[in-house]
Parts: structure tokens; sequence; C-alpha cells
């Protein structure tokens, strides 16, 4: 590779980097529905038209936030739990949650940005269909494992309505996890009970209350893992 094109080519990395470091920024203070690439530019000392060059719109910025975000609690959940035994999948299941729970509260305007209040005006292009899979696949994976190994314990049965049966199923094919309808939905409301439980943590509700919320968090988990079927390890 020319010399010269490997240079501009870094360079181009690292002004890429410093736009959405200057971006994220931006969300903790304004919000997401405030982005605005000229006040990006104009932090970094550049012309408008310049940053053009590297995001068109500022919805072409916010996307590559979003699929920043998702990539990375999806890489944090798919690598908690990878160091436990293969049975032990409730050890893997509580893993997965506390690090999700870890990457929330660590970049909580990226968590808000991608599972809070939706940007008014803003449609999510297909390129974040990917990414947005990761975290909701490690957790129906975990489940599926146990499944596999026989390791699921008997649970209240689900009386699902044929609806809810061909929304299940539409989860499963897409994500290809091969779930059977009640796994999948077993998995999906745990996923939005954690989801609502860091949301009470992270934006206030819990102040007061249960704040700290350590100890109810891992109360928490563990309740959802009985209502999956993940059984303690042996």
């Amino acid at each position: 590779m020319n010399a010269s094109r490997t240079a501009r080519d870094r360079a181009r990395a690292e002004l890429t980097r410093e736009i959405k470091e200057e971006a994220r920024r931006q969300l903790a203070v304004e919000g997401a529905q405030r982005l605005s690439l000229r006040a990006v530019a104009r932090e970094l000392g550049m012309a408008s038209s310049a940053l053009y060059r590297y995001f068109p719109s500022r919805d072409d910025l916010l996307t590559q936030l979003i699929v920043d975000a998702y990539d990375g609690i999806g890489a944090a959940v798919e690598a908690a739990g990878r160091d436990l035994p293969a049975i032990d999948v409730r050890g893997r299941w509580c893993a997965k949650c506390a690090a999700i729970r870890a990457w929330a509260r660590e970049n909580r305007h990226e968590y808000a940005l991608i599972y809070g209040t939706p940007v008014p005006g803003y449609q999510a292009p297909e390129e974040t269909i990917g990414p947005a899979s990761r975290v909701p696949v490690a957790l129906l994976t975990t489940v599926r494992e146990a499944r596999d190994l026989g390791l699921l314990v008997d649970r209240v049965p689900l009386d699902l309505t044929p609806g809810l049966v061909a929304q299940a199923s539409a989860v499963a094919d897409a994500t290809g996890v091969g779930l059977a309808p009640p796994e999948a939905v077993r998995t999906v409301i745990a996923w939005s009970q954690l989801s609502g439980m860091l949301g009470f943590e992270l934006f206030g509700t819990f102040v007061g209350t249960l704040d700290p919320a350590d100890e109810f968090f891992t109360e928490a988990v563990a309740r959802m893992a009985d209502f999956l079927g993940l059984p303690h390890a042996t």
C-alpha cells in the first residue's frame, strides 16, 4: 500500500474517532435530540464542510454512535462468563446480566441512546440491526445451551396465545438461536425486566429507596434465573 495513503487513512481514522468522542460529550450534556454537527465541528476547530466529508448528516453520526454502543455492550455481554464451566448455565446468565449493568453504569448516556427514549425524527437504518441483536442473542443462547444440556428445571407452564407464539417464533427465527416459543418468551420477559430495572437505577427512580441497588440487582437476577428454569450449579 502507498505510504501516503496509509498516513491519510490513519489520519482519517483518528479524526473520525475525535468526532465521535466529541459527539459523545455532547450526548452527555445536551442529549441525542440536540446533537449538532455544527457544534461538534466548532468544538474541534473544524469547518462544518470538512466534517460533512466524514458524516454527511446528523443522522449518519448518530447511527455510528448507536452502532458503537450496541457493539460495546454486546462485546461485554458475549465475553461474560466464558471462564465458567459449560454446565454452570445459571452462573453464565448472572455474569451476562452483571456485564450489562456494568457497561450501562459506565456508559449511561450511550445506554440511554440505545435503550432510552427514541430520538424524534430519527429512523434507525438496517446497519444497526446486527449490532442491536448481540445482547438478546447472548441471553437467548444461554437459555438454549441450558436446554440442549437438559438442564432446564420445571417451571410453571406458559399459556401462550397463538399471536404470541407467532411473535416468539419470529424472534427465534430472526436471531437464529432456535429456541421454542415458551423459552423465547421467558427470556424476553427476563431481558425486559432487566432493562426496566436498569432504567430505574440509572435515571434516579431508586434514589432514597433501593440505592445503591447492588443487592437488589443480585436478587432480581437470581429470580429471573429461577423463572427461566436455570438450575444452581452442583
